[in-house]
C-alpha cells in the first residue's frame, strides 16, 4: 500500500515529471502517486501563481486513475519544506502506511541543502530517480548517508520509511526551463512542435487559454 509523493513546482508539468511518476509507480509498486506543488519553493525566485501550477498538473494527470493532486503544500502558508509536509502526511495518515518521497538524481544532490534533510527519512523513504547509465556522485556527507540507509526497491514495502532506493528513470529530455523559454518566443513550426512533444495536450490548452508565459 506504499504512496508515491512526486513534490516540485510544477512551472509548468511536463512529460519528465509525468515519466518519473509512472517510473516510480511500477518499478515500486506503488498504490498511488501523488504530485504536491510547491507553495513557495524557498530555493527558487518568483514562480506562478499556485492556482494556475495545480490547475496544470490538474489536467495533466487527468486519465491517469493512479495520480491524485495534493494541494496541502499551496495551502499552507510560508514558505515550503519538504519537511513539514511529511510531518504533516504522517499525521493526517498515520505511522503504518509506507510513504516514498520521489526524487530526481540533481535533487538528490542538494539534499543536504534542505531543511532538517537528516529528519526526511523519519518520515518516509526516498526514491533516487537516474538514468541507467549515470552515477551519484554525492559529496562525503551525503554519500555516508546513502550508504547507510540504501536498499533494494522492495524495502519501500516493508516498513514506513527510512531506506533510501533507486529507481532507473526513463530518459525525457525536457525541462520547464526550455518551456518558459519556448512560449516567450513567436509560433513556429519547430517552436510549436518542439512544445507538443514534451508539455501534455492539456496543459498547452490551458497555458494558452491563460495567457501565461508570454
Amino acid at each position: 500500500m506504499a504512496i508515491g509523493l512526486l513534490g516540485g513546482s510544477f512551472d509548468p508539468i511536463h512529460a519528465g515529471h509525468l515519466q518519473l511518476a509512472r517510473d516510480a509507480l511500477v518499478q515500486l509498486a506503488l498504490t498511488e502517486v501523488r504530485f504536491l506543488p510547491a507553495g513557495q519553493p524557498w530555493q527558487k525566485g518568483p514562480i506562478t501563481d499556485a492556482a494556475h501550477r495545480a490547475a496544470m498538473v490538474l489536467a495533466a494527470i487527468r486519465g491517469e486513475p493512479r495520480f491524485l493532486l495534493d494541494v496541502r503544500e499551496i495551502e499552507r502558508s510560508g514558505p515550503t519544506y519538504t519537511v513539514e509536509t511529511l510531518r504533516e502526511l504522517r499525521a493526517a495518515l498515520g505511522e503504518q502506511l509506507p510513504l516514498v518521497w520521489i526524487v530526481g538524481s540533481d535533487q538528490f544532490m542538494r539534499l543536504d541543502t534542505w531543511r532538517d534533510w537528516r529528519q526526511l527519512l523519519d518520515h518516509a523513504h526516498l526514491a533516487v530517480a537516474r538514468r541507467a547509465d549515470a552515477l551519484l556522485t554525492p559529496g562525503y556527507a551525503l554519500q555516508e548517508y546513502f550508504n547507510a540507509h540504501w536498499a533494494r526497491p522492495h524495502a519501500v514495502q516493508q516498513a514506513a520509511g527510512g531506506r533510501i532506493v533507486e529507481i532507473e528513470m526513463t530518459p525525457v529530455d525536457a525541462s520547464a526551463t526550455e518551456i518558459r523559454a519556448l512560449l516567450a518566443q513567436p509560433p513556429s513550426p519547430a517552436r510549436d512542435g518542439r512544445l507538443a512533444e514534451i508539455v501534455p495536450a492539456p496543459v498547452l490548452d490551458y497555458i494558452r487559454d491563460n495567457h501565461l508565459y508570454q
